[in-house]
């Protein structure tokens, strides 16, 4: 098993941080934290008024901040797997051949739990 230096576990984790960071900055704008847990936002429903156009609007906005929120989520949900991976020192490890995976590939998406090799054999079965 290839040890990654120091320096670049401290390079993505500092990636990670700050990508952390701007996704749930992201979030705050339009959602809450769930008070029950702790990696769940619950979108704000929008009050833009009480005419028919306006409850519309607010109905339209709630509905694409569902879906930002679905997906932003998801990335936040990425990104606290990989920082716990580097806590337990299992990061950069592909979790389905148990191989490294390349530097290059992580540094290009940190949040990467499959090689590149894995990925592509799983994107051609799909």
């Amino acid at each position: 098993m290839t040890k990654f230096s120091k320096e670049f576990l401290a390079k993505i984790k500092e990636q990670l941080s700050a990508k952390k960071e701007d996704l749930e900055n992201e979030l705050s704008v339009f959602a809450d934290k769930s008070p029950t847990d702790k990696d769940d936002y619950n979108a704000r429903f929008p009050n833009i008024g009480d005419k028919a156009d306006e409850n519309a609007a607010e109905v339209a906005e709630y509905s694409k901040n569902l879906t930002l929120e679905d997906t932003l989520e998801r990335a936040l949900q990425d990104v606290n797997k990989a920082l716990k991976r580097l806590e337990k020192g299992k990061y950069g490890i592909c979790k389905y051949c148990n191989e490294p995976i390349a530097e290059k590939r992580l540094l290009a998406r940190p949040v990467s739990s499959s090689c590149i090799e894995c990925k592509k054999k799983l994107t051609l079965e799909a």
